[in-house]
């Protein structure tokens, strides 16, 4: 599993998005702060845990509930910009890597459910 590139993108993510987050209003912790950070952390567990699955409709499954994870997160994000927690040019590189990773994976689903 470490060896996937969306996992490590995905790892990367998460750790960008603590990085962020942690700059967000206190009274945020339980709120869209945590949202964010739990839907983070969902991108590379779910594709560990197709990995660990075994087959390769499996794996498509979990990368499938790791992309809807993207989507959420940069919802998420978008939130916090209108909201002014963070501002435009602070997300950019956060945005564009989640773009990249969503692709990525969407390419990488394609690849597994053509294997089944």
């Amino acid at each position: 599993m470490q060896d996937l590139v969306i996992w490590q993108e995905g790892m990367q993510v998460v750790e960008d998005v603590y990085g962020v987050t942690a700059r967000w209003p206190g009274s945020e912790l339980y709120g869209l702060t945590s949202q964010a950070r739990r839907g983070s952390v969902s991108i590379p567990a779910n594709i560990a845990e197709g990995v660990g699955r075994g087959s390769a409709g499996e794996l498509a499954r979990f990368c499938r509930i790791a992309l809807g994870s993207t989507y959420a997160l940069m919802t998420h994000l978008e939130l916090a910009q209108r909201l002014k927690f963070s501002n435009p040019e602070e997300l950019q590189p956060l945005l564009t890597a989640l773009s990249l990773l969503m692709r990525r994976i969407s390419r990488f689903v394609h690849v597994q459910e053509a294997r089944r």
